[in-house]
């Protein structure tokens, strides 16, 4: 790649590589799962980076600069909470969509929601829901307000009749964007 940068300029891969299709970088302490996550992702033509918890995550994001990040939640080190957290404090992460891919209670999910995570998706999970809500975020349909805020995501009555993508907005039904 030749010379590297000490500033990142807040563009995302696919938007710096022609015909990408995405970069994602998964974060998850469990090595079958990145393995599952990363087999299911490549098949559809996105690259994918891994990383084994929340302090690599941070550690690498700023050279892989991906166009999204899925984080799970408990890992050594540094959770995947508090890692979303911190992607949403840094301004030059703050626009990544995050979606969080693990068995969550209700309370990580209005955490998560809080600190400005953009879709759960709960473990067990069919790949095809994997791929559908990866490439969602990625496009940018996923309903995402302001730079890092909490305006502009879900909508509607709460009820999930509103929403044309198919998806279900709660954690039961395996897939939800806040």
């Amino acid at each position: 790649m030749g010379k590297t940068r000490t500033r990142w300029p807040g563009r995302s891969y696919s938007r710096v590589v022609p015909g990408a299709s995405g970069r994602v970088l998964v974060v998850d302490d469990n090595k079958v799962i990145r393995q599952l996550i990363r087999v299911n992702l490549e098949l559809e033509g996105l690259e994918v980076v891994t990383a084994a918890d929340g302090a690599e995550c941070l550690d690498v994001v700023h050279q892989v600069r991906p166009d999204l990040v899925t984080l799970d939640v408990v890992m050594p080190r540094l959770d995947g909470l508090r890692t979303a957290a911190r992607l949403r404090a840094d301004p030059r992460t703050n626009h990544l969509p995050l979606a969080i891919i693990s068995a969550c209670t209700q309370y990580e999910v209005e955490t998560g929601l809080d600190v400005g995570v953009d879709a759960f998706l709960s473990k067990p999970f069919e790949p095809a829901e994997l791929v559908r809500l990866v490439k969602q975020l990625i496009q940018g349909r996923a309903g995402r307000g302001g730079v890092g805020g909490g305006g502009g995501r879900g909508g509607g009555d709460g009820s999930g009749d509103d929403d044309d993508d198919g998806l279900a907005d709660g954690v039961a039904g395996g897939v939800s964007i806040g």
